[in-house]
């Protein structure tokens, strides 16, 4: 454990009375930004290592600030470092450790540099390796997603409008679905990476530097693709943790949506797909019940997200060039959406691969309604009748159906002759289930074929991904 942290403030040169401690508390940040600490000190590495490029330092006090950050990132990772509020935010604290580590030469890291291009670094470089994260739990899921789809390409479920029986489809099919909004998701928070991926570093407080920097030299260091163009912009954009917030956003509604419909087809009024136990919980009072809570909570965190992306629209709406202490109110918002989404990430990559269709219920749900309805419709197309004219006997023949609890496959020729003398005894062919399915056989289409070939080509794109580690690396 390190001795009591000096808490002088680095900045109260010209102040003649101390902070007031409620104010100290009200705006001190470390109690969050902390979890930047190791994004704090990558950049301090870079930033000394281009101040001796640059001649700023010698070789020997870079040998002291690498031997001193070092030290304090153990702490840190040990969880021996001592926070002080009285320091304000992560990059005091750290910085004022490593002058009690190393003297002098600890107070020469930040020259050239200031907390407002600092915490802009910090919060790009934390944001990289979240959306990598990110990133990775996403693939998990559409990959579980996908591969469910591909087993049960074949298996039919009635498509619903309007939560209403509309025609069938194949549960692979439905699942697909759920893929191309996941697979829009990921191309998103890539674009947002890619604008993010700039270095704020150099631009100072706000008009750049004196000192003979290198900025492209810590951009290259840091993995950035290049330095940000303009120094007051640099340190007062907050853009990228927006649009991440956005993605996040519409990330977040798509498994909300994902989540209704798991929520209802557990039901035992649908009972489509049966959850494993231990994504679920039972009652208090009632033993007969299972409650699918992973899909119900992660519906309800999708509002969440959306606050924050409304609370970072409005910290920034009103802000003048440069930075404002209000921007300090960016990174719980952000941070927890980081976290919420993460979470949903996982708990969705273990559920949905481990989901089991109950597919007899499935296929008798989708004999019910009148899903084939539009298949007769097409059928008497082909056999030369407007559409419209088609489409007022198949009303008809539903109207007959409803009277008498019917369904149209179960209606002998005779009564659909009746409403049109035009059907054959083929149109059987086109009243099953696995006829209709089978009929829609092109790309898109809920045809078997179809599902597994689309499901083929959305493991292809997989494949094609950066491989990366759960932690984004």
């Amino acid at each position: 454990m390190n001795k009591q942290r000096d808490t002088s403030k680095l900045w109260g040169g010209r102040f003649s009375e101390p902070t007031d401690a409620f104010v100290q508390r009200f705006t001190a940040s470390v109690n969050f930004d902390r979890r930047l600490a190791s994004q704090d000190i990558a950049g301090s590495l870079a930033h000394a290592h281009m101040l001796r490029s640059a001649g700023v330092l010698s070789e020997s006090e870079l040998a002291q600030i690498e031997r001193g950050l070092a030290q304090v990132q153990q702490e840190i990772d040990e969880g021996a470092f001592q926070w002080s509020v009285a320091l304000e935010d992560v990059h005091m604290n750290i910085e004022s450790r490593l002058t009690e580590l190393i003297g002098t030469t600890g107070k020469k890291l930040h020259t050239g540099r200031s907390r407002n291009d600092q915490v802009a670094t910090d919060i790009r470089l934390h944001l990289r390796d979240a959306i990598d994260a990110i990133g990775v739990e996403l693939t998990r899921l559409q990959r579980g997603t996908i591969e469910l789809a591909a087993q049960h390409s074949a298996t039919v479920m009635p498509g619903f409008t309007h939560l209403q029986s509309a025609q069938p489809v194949t549960f692979g099919h439905h699942l697909l679905a759920w893929n191309e909004m996941l697979q829009r998701d990921y191309g998103r928070l890539m674009d947002c990476r890619g604008r993010l991926n700039q270095s704020p570093l150099g631009a100072a407080a706000l008009a750049g530097t004196t000192y003979p920097i290198d900025r492209e030299q810590t951009a290259r260091a840091l993995g950035f693709d290049k330095p940000t163009e303009n120094s007051l912009d640099s340190v007062s954009d907050r853009d990228f943790a927006i649009e991440f917030c956005a993605c996040a956003a519409l990330l977040m509604t798509h498994l909300s949506r994902i989540s209704e419909e798991l929520v209802l087809w557990t039901s035992a009024q649908f009972n489509f797909i049966e959850l494993p136990d231990r994504f679920c919980t039972g009652s208090s009072i009632m033993p007969q019940k299972k409650n699918p809570d992973v899909p119900e909570l992660v519906r309800g965190k999708s509002g969440r997200v959306n606050g924050h992306l409304v609370c970072l629209l409005t910290l920034m709406k009103s802000q003048p060039l440069a930075y404002n202490k209000d921007n300090q109110e960016d990174k719980e918002p952000l941070f927890d959406t980081i976290d919420t989404v993460l979470d949903s990430l996982r708990a969705f990559a273990d559920m949905v691969p481990a989901i089991r269709p109950r597919v007899a219920q499935m296929r008798e749900a989708a004999r019910r309604g009148f899903a084939t309805a539009t298949d007769l419709a097409d059928y008497l197309v082909r056999r030369g009748l407007p559409f419209r004219d088609a489409h007022e006997v198949v009303g008809k023949a539903v109207a007959l159906g409803v009277q008498n609890g019917q369904d149209l496959a179960d209606m002998d020729l005779a009564t659909l002759q009746g409403f049109c003398p035009e059907i054959g005894q083929d149109v059987f062919e086109v009243l099953t289930l696995d006829g209709s399915v089978a009929a829609r056989d092109h790309l898109g289409g809920t045809a078997p074929d179809q599902v597994a070939a689309a499901a083929r080509r959305a493991l292809a794109l997989l494949a094609e991904r950066p491989v990366q580690d759960s932690a984004g690396r």
